[in-house]
């Protein structure tokens, strides 16, 4: 059975290593490697929501809930990541910055679909978009290097890709209306 305080206990004891994401990245596998033992440990996800597990100055650990079809607009962290998947899909695409006019905007540069049961790694630098592409909810362990609510990241207009400051709220509003349509 998956433990939250266990899993917690160990991912504060990989970043306090000296490779504090391989450690996490192995330890988040070895959790998505049983998605059934994470799904009785965490529950059966019932609504989107970015839910907050643990948040340290070091470590962030977060239970992504997306929505069916749920798409969030490229955004980074400004730390590294591990994401790993219990249940469902998440395709990421990944986008490189470019100064356009004096903007900063991105372009696509790769992507990435993870299904349950994976897990990987992101560099600091990693921007990111995110689709749930299947019409059930997805649930995902996602680990980070820091605190993820810190001041500081960065979002890009989906429509435009135009670079501005990431504002929680806006997100936590996406994964609302997505909770609405369903």
């Amino acid at each position: 059975m998956f433990d939250l305080d266990r899993f917690i206990a160990e991912c504060e004891e990989a970043v306090r290593g000296g490779d504090g994401q391989r450690a996490v990245r192995e330890l988040v596998a070895r959790a998505v490697s049983e998605p059934g033992a994470v799904l009785r440990g965490l529950g059966e996800p019932k609504r989107a929501g970015l839910n907050t597990l643990y948040r340290s100055e070091r470590l962030t650990i977060l239970n992504l809930v997306w929505g069916p079809y749920m798409t969030l607009p490229p955004h980074n962290h400004g730390m590294w990541a591990v994401i790993g998947l219990y249940t469902g899909r998440e395709d990421n695409i990944f986008w490189r910055r470019i100064e356009e006019d004096g903007a900063s905007r991105v372009e696509a540069a790769g992507a990435n679909a993870l299904s349950a049961g994976e897990a990987v790694p992101l560099g600091k630098d990693i921007i990111h978009s995110v689709l749930n592409p299947i019409p059930r909810l997805t649930g995902a362990l996602h680990v980070y290097g820091g605190d993820f609510f810190r001041p500081g990241r960065s979002e890009w207009d989906a429509e435009t890709l135009r670079e501005r400051p990431y504002d929680a709220e806006r997100t936590r509003a996406l994964f609302e209306a997505s909770n609405a349509t369903r």
